[in-house]
């Protein structure tokens, strides 16, 4: 009767753990995004604190610190990118309003394009040309909501800004606080789920750093390098086209968008030959980041084949969105580390040959 009493105790208690985790999360659901980016950012850059706090940096000094430069690193590259938009926007309202006035004359070199050259010349000439079709052109722009979604941008915004807040709040107190946390994370999994919980959490971390340096340091490579083609090709606005190379290229094969986009400036600008060397440049530069570079990054550190690694940024990138780029990794990292445990565990296990035939 006793055991049976200590069971059901046993088993209510279950419940109700489970119950208030779920409740806590439904609770957090709007703040899921900041606490994924804060946990991120202090495991990719937890050995910068570490290394700050044997140089005798208080805990609370050394949260500060970092949860600034973190923040300025953040934060710096959108106000810069603001500012150039910002300056672009009224060259485009000048263009736009051309166009529906006068309409945008047919560049020469267009119809000498290989291949496609007669047809996109005849289909500029047929809509932006002439002003009737040009205005009717915008006429469908705004008919399909494109003035909504410039207003929704901005409540986007607003949104994106209250997360960062929270995630640098976060961060704070994950550096601060961070070693109890990890300690009290530690004996709470080997309570529930043995001594391999640990190692398994020492997997997702080397995955989150690797994934971190292949992902955004190779992506911040790639724009540099791409920045300084677009200086020497002539490219409008290399500073610009450069950041948001880099910041695209933070996802595998996302950089091309980018780059074609300043190839077709150095077309329009009647800039054949720079345009066809820079893509190549490019299209090289980012060939070697994505297949070699990258994946050797992130697999070397995570021991996962090329195919996983990809698997695993594409996958978390379209279930969790941005942060998924991190976390998918990671989670393929462990589940590739369970499944190796398991099939070397079902090895030793496995009677020998003769054994067997014996």
């Amino acid at each position: 009767m006793e055991q049976q009493s200590s069971s059901l105790q046993s088993f209510g208690r279950i419940i109700l753990v489970a119950i208030l985790v779920l409740s806590a999360v439904w609770i957090l659901r709007r703040f899921l995004p900041a606490l994924a980016w804060a946990g991120v950012l202090a495991v990719a850059t937890w050995p910068v604190r570490q290394w700050l706090v044997r140089k005798g940096v208080m805990p609370s000094i050394t949260a500060i610190l970092l949860t600034l430069v973190v923040g300025i690193l953040i934060i710096g590259p959108l106000i810069i990118l603001a500012v150039q938009m910002a300056r672009e926007a009224g060259g485009v309202i000048q263009i736009v309003r051309e166009l529906s006035e006068a309409g945008l004359g047919t560049p020469e070199w267009m119809p000498q394009i290989p291949f496609v050259g007669i047809y996109v010349a005849s289909w500029w000439q047929d809509h932006l040309a002439d002003p009737d079709a040009a205005k009717e052109l915008l006429g469908r722009a705004e008919s399909l909501d494109i003035l909504h979604w410039t207003r929704s941008l901005g409540s986007e915004a607003v949104s994106r800004l209250v997360t960062l807040a929270f995630t640098l709040l976060t961060l704070f107190f994950a550096y601060r606080d961070g070693p109890t946390i990890i300690e009290q994370s530690q004996i709470v999994a080997d309570r529930l789920f043995g001594r391999s919980a640990e190692r398994l959490g020492e997997e997702a971390v080397v995955a989150i750093r690797a994934t971190v340096n292949g992902l955004v340091l190779v992506g911040l490579a790639e724009g540099a390098v791409l920045g300084a083609a677009y200086v020497l090709a002539g490219v409008p606005h290399p500073i610009l086209f450069g950041f948001a190379t880099g910041l695209l290229a933070t996802v595998p094969f996302g950089a091309p968008l980018i780059f074609v986009i300043a190839c077709f400036t150095l077309i329009i600008q009647s800039r054949i030959t720079a345009s066809v060397l820079l893509f190549l440049f490019a299209g090289a530069v980012v060939f070697v980041a994505d297949h070699f570079v990258r994946p050797g990054l992130i697999g070397a550190s995570t021991r996962l084949p090329f195919l996983w690694v990809l698997l695993g940024i594409f996958g978390g990138l379209e279930t969790f969105g941005l942060i998924g780029l991190f976390v998918g990794p990671a989670i393929m990292t462990a589940v590739l580390a369970i499944w190796r445990e398991g099939a070397k565990l079902a090895g030793s296990r496995a009677p020998s040959p003769s054994r067997r035939h014996g």
